[in-house]
């Protein structure tokens, strides 16, 4: 109780601070679109008063003392804003400022838009991703967001072909995924070169390796925070787009025209659609002469309503499908639809921002490989929040509720063809609170977390911390860590050599009483992170990142790759592994990440290397699961030439040690005994089974591909050009294996040397 009212004594002092001085406050965007401008310098002129525009484009400066500044804001392209502002003692002064696109060609002027950033944001483990990041890479088709996070440090990627994304030792299902605050179930498709999520209507994407603050929850290992665009308040514009791989549409708007002084409503709407099963029939058929299996559409639509103070209302939806035929190997499908609505709330008396979301989608995949035996997966759910910053001169504090509600359905058969399925429903509560404290050299980032689950009847404090150090100018040291737990598991076969199918559990009841000689006590996954990190900048233009990181897995909980009986009286005497449909396992992960990046003037080089263990223990023996990478690089390297850069060419090379799996020992002959006692011995048909080797003992070969690109605008006048680019993917077409048929011995690889070409119209 003493420290609880040491806290609202300080929230006090600080309030009475506040109210002897001013605030200003406002929003800044782009003339033309009337888009917000992120992550931009809003300042007052010989002093040490600012701040950064946050994704709405907001921004705060408190605790200014009474008098007469400067105000300026400095963007790259833009041309530089000021105004002549007089502040008053307690006075709140809000502003909307609206930038133009600066007329002049400049030379040899290098200004990092994240140098401000460094210092006044602790930026562990967490990458910040715009639509231009996405298109300086090498891209088949068009540019993709899934593409760009394979190069991103501590990303390991499994292939072109049914490729997952596996970030610092942990699973797919362990790596949240939001779109404008609405949770995602699956945001990639089976040909690893696409995600849902169309490129240019991304306004940014945080990715989150670990580490992260309080306000996410439900996950252990990660978090990808995407947000979208507004709609073009102001004209009427769009995009379309054409390679073999598919075809992209935007169209965006104003419902309501945004005239500068009152409210305004816009809609933006996207669509792509692979047509590659058929055009590679024509165009690589030289790959398989069924053409490449692969089928999407992508479908998203948003309308926006902003008041003029800033404040506004989204309202949003979209429709995901994916289809796919591996020849010999399996069907594929999946299905995603969703909707919801979020706002953001600007009070006109104090120097707070109020942010909401609720949200519903839905998820439903299929398998059907060469046992015949169906596999499926469904969840859905909603997800809603609210959250309240409250702005205290360089500090500030966040607070908020979350609550999400699903549904799961899944029946799986394991290798042993056991038939496992639940079905479950379940909520989950979080409460979290987190402060920004900045003194003088040290930045100070603790949260809290309480996170409870009411259908497992359990409570998880989770206490995080982030530290910044500003040790020298061009040196910063800076450290993370804290406790995670999510609901939702994973599962999949383990015997395949390349795994295809994820399905979604949540909390499974039916999990061993004992675990490692301790009584198992909950269902939840649980895991701590440790993370310490180096930003070097020695020169301007070049900057070094390196971090260290641990992730300790206390609690998983893994289908059962060893069940021979049903959990019945009849085998009440049979140890629970070889009954039970889950079982529970712990594990770690620890690696390093490198990243060096290189920007002058046209020329653009990112180099990232990353090395990591990742270790299971299953209370049987210890493991390394089929995603264990111990060398993974990254090259990518870009060249605008000439004053208007007409012309980009992109490179990037990638390099990944083999990944573990499970060898065959031999064969035999098998009796399923699908009639039970009833099945006669002597007419039945036998199959044939497999022995199989120290499980993830065997190392598939390296990993390694080489893209490049080019690309040329046309401008046709002033709103409206032309791009078109030409790439190829895997040029000096390397063998990388996608699959291998444990019993035929066929070797299926990933996407050999695939020409592309491509138009791209904006108007």
């Amino acid at each position: 109780m003493k420290r609880l009212y040491f806290f609202f004594l300080v929230l006090l002092s600080a309030s009475s601070s506040i109210a002897q001085n001013g605030t200003i406050r406002g929003f800044v965007y782009d003339q033309a679109d009337g888009e917000p401008v992120i992550f931009t310098n809003v300042y007052l002129k010989g002093t040490s008063y600012g701040s950064a525009t946050d994704i709405n484009g907001y921004f705060t400066i408190s605790q200014v003392p009474a008098g007469e500044y400067t105000l300026l804001i400095t963007c790259l392209s833009y041309d530089t804003l000021s105004e002549i502002i007089s502040v008053k003692a307690s006075e709140l002064i809000t502003r909307k400022y609206n930038l133009t696109k600066s007329s002049r060609t400049l030379g040899t002027v290098y200004i990092r838009a994240d140098s401000q950033e460094d210092t006044t944001q602790t930026k562990i483990s967490v990458t910040k991703i715009t639509p231009k990041d996405i298109t300086s890479l090498p891209s088949i088709g068009t540019p993709d967001f899934a593409q760009y996070l394979q190069i991103l440090p501590g990303v390991i990627f499994t292939g072109d072909q049914g490729g997952q994304l596996y970030i610092r030792g942990g699973a797919p299902i362990q790596n949240k995924v939001l779109l404008d605050g609405m949770v995602v179930y699956n945001p990639f498709h089976s040909i690893g070169l696409f995600s849902v999520f169309e490129t240019e209507i991304m306004r940014n994407a945080d990715v989150y390796t670990g580490g992260f603050g309080a306000e996410y929850g439900g996950r252990i290992s990660s978090i990808m925070d995407i947000t979208t665009r507004n709609g073009n308040k102001k004209n009427y514009s769009g995009m379309f787009s054409a390679s073999p791989f598919g075809a992209n549409f935007i169209f965006e708007g104003p419902i309501q025209k945004d005239k500068g002084n009152g409210g305004s409503s816009s809609f933006i709407i996207s669509a792509k659609n692979s047509y590659l099963s058929k055009t590679s029939k024509t165009l690589y058929n030289y790959i398989d002469t069924a053409g490449l299996p692969f089928d999407f559409r992508d479908i998203y639509g948003k309308v926006s309503f902003n008041s003029s103070n800033g404040s506004k209302i989204n309202f949003f939806g979209f429709n995901f499908t994916d289809a796919v035929t591996y020849r010999s190997i399996a069907n594929f499908d999946w299905k995603s639809n969703g909707g919801g609505a979020n706002f953001v709330i600007v009070p006109g008396a104090t120097p707070t921002l109020i942010e909401g979301i609720i949200a519903y989608s839905d998820y439903k995949l299929t398998l059907t490989d060469q046992t015949n035996l169906p596999k499926s997966s469904a969840i859905n759910g909603f997800n809603l929040g609210l959250s309240f910053t409250y702005f205290i001169g360089k500090n500030d504090i966040k607070y908020g509720l979350e609550m999400q509600g699903f549904n799961t359905n899944f029946e799986f058969y394991n290798a042993a063809r056991r038939h496992i399925q639940q079905e479950e429903s379940t909520t989950e509560f979080g409460l979290y609170v987190k402060y920004k404290a900045t003194i003088k050299k040290l930045l100070f980032e603790p949260s809290f977390r309480l996170q409870a689950y009411p259908s497992l009847s359990e409570v998880t404090p989770e206490p995080r911390l982030a530290l910044k150090y500003n040790l020298f100018k061009h040196l910063r040291i800076k450290a993370a860590g804290g406790l995670y737990t999510q609901n939702l598991i994973s599962a999949s076969s383990d015997r395949d050599v390349v795994n295809l199918f994820y399905g979604f559990l949540s909390g499974p009841e039916n999990l061993p009483d004992f675990f490692d000689g301790d009584e198992v006590k909950s269902r939840l996954q649980k895991a701590k992170h440790a993370i310490l990190g180096f930003e070097i900048g020695p020169f301007k233009n070049l900057t070094f990142n390196l971090e260290f990181y641990y992730k300790y897995f206390n609690q998983l909980s893994n289908i059962n790759r060893n069940k021979v009986y049903d959990d019945t009286p009849d085998y009440a005497s049979k140890a629970d592994y070889l009954k039970k449909d889950f079982i529970i396992e712990t594990g770690d992960a620890e690696g390093i990440d490198l990243s060096v990046k290189y920007d002058v003037e046209h020329f653009y080089v990112w180099a990232v290397y990353s090395y990591g263990i990742v270790n299971r223990y299953d209370g049987l023996m210890t493991y390394h699961p089929h995603y264990d990478r111990r060398h993974n690089v990254n090259l990518v390297a870009t060249w605008k030439p000439g004053e208007l850069r007409k012309f980009e060419f992109s490179v990037r090379w990638n390099f990944g040690t083999g990944f573990p799996f499970t060898q065959n020992a031999g064969f035999y002959p098998y009796m399923s005994f699908e009639d039970g006692i009833d099945t006669d011995v002597f007419t039945a048909e036998e199959e044939l089974g497999i022995l199989y080797g120290e499980y993830n003992a065997g190392r598939l070969p390296t990993y390694h591909r080489l893209d490049i690109s080019a690309k040329r605008v046309f401008y046709l006048s002033e709103t409206a050009k032309i791009e078109a680019n030409i790439g190829a993917t895997n040029v000096y077409n390397r063998a990388n294996i996608f699959y291998f048929d444990r019993i035929t011995n066929e070797r299926v690889n990933q996407l050999p040397f695939m020409p592309s070409a491509g138009v791209t119209l904006r108007f």
